[in-house]
């Protein structure tokens, strides 16, 4: 019978210790990593590793197959209320630390299809992609970097001495494959389907059937190697607060997202959307003015308060009456290769409401899809080429302590069957400019397609 408290073990913290401890793992099923970037970004503190979970529950269309200790249990059941329902069958109720976010407890990946379970849309759009709509597994310890104190903790509820044994024995430097792409990268559609596209929105806007819709286009190529290494070069060269590296049984899913869905802490809820994006420039004086033209865009502070009043009423939906508040409005965040417009709105959680009826209420983030969002959802359906399967999902946990926090997984690829796919979009109003429009989706993968591809080029030299 685990400990109902967590054993905490002080481990010796490097800034990169983290990563180390990780990457022998990092082959391994279930494994997962939530990295904070290494970035000046006031949410750049805590990283998170874990592996062998206790359970896992995977989601495809209306099923959810449940793998506890070698048995198999399929469930219809909501899939957001099995993930509470799992947290809860543990019986581990730790009380909240300031200083350790994560107790153990579900970790992992809610893909945007997902979404399919929330509300009715149609399928139109390929589902081509075999990852499922949903990968959780339940982890009873973890190892947690926190960089503002420079501490590293493991965390556990049996006796760490021979999982603490095992972590630190193991060879980070032990031989992989180098990754590298087999095949130049290919977008999902042409410029020409992309204004076509483009325009058919516009159609909807005028006809006030929508106020915004995300449209986005899918790059893929071939690849090989291993995927832990690619996530470990883009971090190095396109760090953000919200990256993660999650291995599955048949894939693996690299984040490197800037963007906060879904935060609880002390029954404190926080999101913080973005919407509004200008690429970095190299020369410094025309860098910040970039920085001053973005805060100042009228198009973008009105395309920001469309997704802000959206989250407002989603969170409204299960937080404390009256407790939905925005204290930032249109701040300015620069990161490697764009800067962006983030508003930040908070609300209290109702203490007879769970972190995962928050989750379900807001999910998908209304940031990557429009508004109204299930009408931008059904478009968006009706001209991607293809589901968009993880991306724009979230990727977080639920703490056994009641906290949770996730990203939107945008700046995220999947690979699996020997190719990488990498989505970008952007929030189309109806004052956009299409060819504005384009080179945005562009801009926001500037720090990634090249990478990949300058990296396969340095392991053929």
């Amino acid at each position: 019978m685990p400990s109902t408290q967590p054993y905490l073990t002080a481990l010796p913290y490097q800034r990169d210790s983290l990563m180390g401890m990780f990457a022998p793992l990092a082959s391994r099923p279930w494994a997962a990593l939530l990295h904070s970037g290494h970035a000046e970004h006031q949410d750049s503190r805590f990283d998170i590793m874990v592996a062998d979970p206790v359970t896992t529950l995977v989601t495809r269309g209306m099923d959810t197959l449940i793998t506890h200790e070698g048995t198999l249990r399929h469930s219809a059941e909501d899939p957001f209320a099995l993930v509470q329902q799992q947290v809860d069958g543990l019986g581990i109720h730790p009380q909240p630390h300031d200083d350790l976010p994560f107790l153990g407890g579900a970790l992992g990946l809610f893909g945007y299809d997902l979404g399919r379970r929330i509300e009715v849309l149609p399928a139109d759009a390929h589902a081509d992609l075999e990852l499922a709509d949903m990968a959780i597994g339940i982890y009873t310890w973890a190892v947690i970097a926190d960089h503002r104190l420079q501490r590293l903790t493991l965390v556990s509820y049996s006796d760490p001495g021979p999982l603490l044994a095992r972590l630190m024995t193991a060879d980070p430097f032990a031989a992989r494959r180098p990754f590298r792409l087999t095949s130049p990268w290919q977008a999902n559609m042409s410029r020409a389907e992309y204004a076509e596209k483009f325009r058919r929105i516009q159609q909807y806007l005028r006809a006030g059937k929508c106020y915004q819709v995300c449209l986005a286009q899918r790059f893929s190529a071939a690849c090989s190697g291993d995927e832990w290494q690619a996530f470990r070069y883009l971090l190095e060269r396109n760090g953000a607060p919200f990256s993660a590296f999650l291995r599955l049984p048949e894939q693996a899913v690299i984040s490197l997202s800037p963007e906060r869905f879904l935060q609880v802490r002390h029954r404190r809820i926080q999101t913080r959307p973005i919407k509004g994006t200008l690429p970095r420039l190299a020369e410094p004086a025309a860098d910040r003015m970039q920085a001053q033209k973005l805060a100042v865009s009228a198009k973008d502070r009105a395309e920001n308060l469309m997704i802000v009043d959206l989250l407002r009423n989603d969170i409204g939906r299960i937080a404390l009456p009256g407790s939905v508040q925005v204290p930032e409005l249109f701040k300015i965040e620069k990161f490697p290769a764009v800067y962006h417009m983030v508003s930040t709105i908070t609300a209290e959680l109702p203490a007879d409401r769970s972190p995962c009826e928050l989750l379900r209420a807001c999910f998908p983030g209304g940031s990557i899809a429009g508004a109204p969002k299930v009408q931008a959802m059904i478009f968006i359906d009706q001209l991607e080429p293809q589901r968009r399967n993880a991306w724009c999902g979230s990727i977080g946990y639920l703490s056994l302590c009641c906290t949770l926090d996730s990203n939107i997984a945008i700046r995220t690829l999947l690979s699996e069957r020997g190719r990488i796919h990498c989505w970008a979009g952007g929030g189309i109003v109806a004052d956009s400019e299409e060819a504005a429009e384009y080179q945005e989706t562009l801009d926001k993968v500037a720090k990634i397609l090249p990478l990949l591809s300058a990296l396969n080029a340095d392991e053929e030299e």
